[in-house]
């Protein structure tokens, strides 16, 4: 379908991109062994049911494997109040001093970070304590609402001792900050299930759950194939659990997140292609296509600032077509001409029907939410065809969403 005759994602309603899930087939709980999840192989307008160890059997034998190497926070914390309430603060992303993740993480002694506050309304006025220990030895954290928005607050936190860097404060003090529809508290085995095992940089508050169904033997069996990969960070936010409330997509707020990637993935990237590149997760899918529309602005724009943000509606508002091998050799070019080894960059890019994807070619991904912005993703990459992917996943008993099976899809 050419971009001018594809729908346009702004005028489509949530409504229309919805299907009955069970809670039952909501897997509260992951399997035993990461590989021995379903894999539902969707493959030319066929399904085959296999099994995750099958993957690297499955996949085109010269393809590119793009993983998020982003690391879950223990970005939950459960302080006191001096009566003896408890307030659940969950940490959303940094305000100050530091608004970059990574440097945020590594902050001592104070830091503000936009929070979610849970029986924030029995919390009048003063700090909140929480007592932890680091190495065995005592600590305090402390919590004041600096400023309340609507739907979160500004706390500011200070901890001794006061030395530690706040990453090693939620370590010590944290908790995993599981979805929502989990409704339990996270367990020891939580602690190693929702992280993937090439987990690398912390700053995610939900994991890349694609990515929680690779093992070692998967990723050795991978090598073993030669089927090439790359890493790319995207530090998953809160606000991929936000419900579509607006009746049309144009009214709903697409949330930002964080990427980061090397100069050295983008080589990769460039001396793979044009041969196929698949997403692990829908993470890595929106990093890869942000990085088009990242490099086509500069391959547009030559003369002025780089601007390192992938807007919401970026890609469906007329930008002129850019072939991919010149978007990403623009944003090479600009890291080695600035000496840089790393793009740092935000995206609030929809992937909706009626997308053009210009990077990647099929996608790993679970099974994801009614009227959900993911579903809406898995909708533009393999159309109308969703709707039976899902119901023969559902009359198949496939397990949903973070702790669920798996899917290949190569449209």
């Amino acid at each position: 379908m050419s971009a001018s005759a594809a729908p346009d994602p702004r005028q489509l309603s949530i409504q229309d991109f919805t299907y009955q899930l069970p809670p039952e087939r909501i897997a509260p709980e992951p399997l035993a062994n990461r590989d021995q999840s379903r894999l539902l192989y969707y493959n030319a307008g066929q399904i085959e049911d296999r099994r995750f160890q099958e993957l690297p059997s499955l996949l085109p034998t010269d393809a590119l494997l793009v993983f998020n190497d982003t690391k879950v926070v223990r970005a939950r914390l459960f302080a006191h109040k001096p009566t003896g309430g408890l307030v659940e603060l969950f940490c959303l992303e940094p305000v100050a001093p530091h608004k970059a993740i990574e440097p945020a993480m590594q902050q001592t002694g104070s830091c503000v970070w936009k929070c979610l506050v849970g029986n924030g309304k029995r919390w009048k006025a003063g700090p909140v304590l929480l007592e932890f220990s680091v190495d065995g030895q005592p600590a305090l954290l402390t919590a004041e609402r600096l400023e309340q928005g609507e739907g979160f607050a500004f706390i500011r936190f200070s901890w001794e001792p006061a030395g530690l860097p706040f990453a090693e404060v939620l370590r010590a003090a944290g908790h995993l900050p599981l979805p929502p529809y989990l409704n339990r508290p996270d367990t020891d085995v939580d602690a190693v299930r929702y992280q993937t095992v090439y987990a690398a940089h912390e700053g995610a508050v939900a994991a890349p759950t694609a990515g929680l169904h690779f093992s070692d033997a998967v990723l050795d069996e991978l090598q073993a194939r030669h089927i090439a990969s790359a890493r790319v960070t995207l530090h998953v936010g809160a606000g991929t659990f936000q419900p579509v409330k607006a009746s049309q997509m144009l009214g709903h707020p697409m949330h930002g997140e964080p990427i980061s990637v090397t100069a050295a993935t983008l080589r990769q990237l460039l001396g793979h292609w044009p041969r196929p590149i698949l997403a692990v997760g829908t993470t890595s899918l929106r990093t890869l296509e942000s990085l088009y529309w990242l490099g086509a602005r500069l391959v547009q724009q030559p003369e002025q600032a780089p601007t390192w943000h992938v807007g919401q509606w970026q890609p469906y508002e007329g930008t002129a077509d850019i072939p991919a091998e010149a978007a990403l050799q623009a944003l090479l070019t600009h890291l080695e001409s600035t000496k840089a080894e790393e793009l740092h960059a935000t995206t609030q890019l929809l992937i909706a029907p009626g997308y053009q994807f210009r990077l990647i070619k099929g996608l790993i991904t679970n099974f994801h939410q009614p009227e959900s912005t993911l579903l809406l993703l898995v909708a533009a990459l393999v159309g109308p065809e969703w709707r039976h992917l899902y119901a023969h996943a559902l009359e198949n008993n496939y397990r949903f969403l973070s702790y669920g099976d798996s899917s290949l899809l190569l449209p």
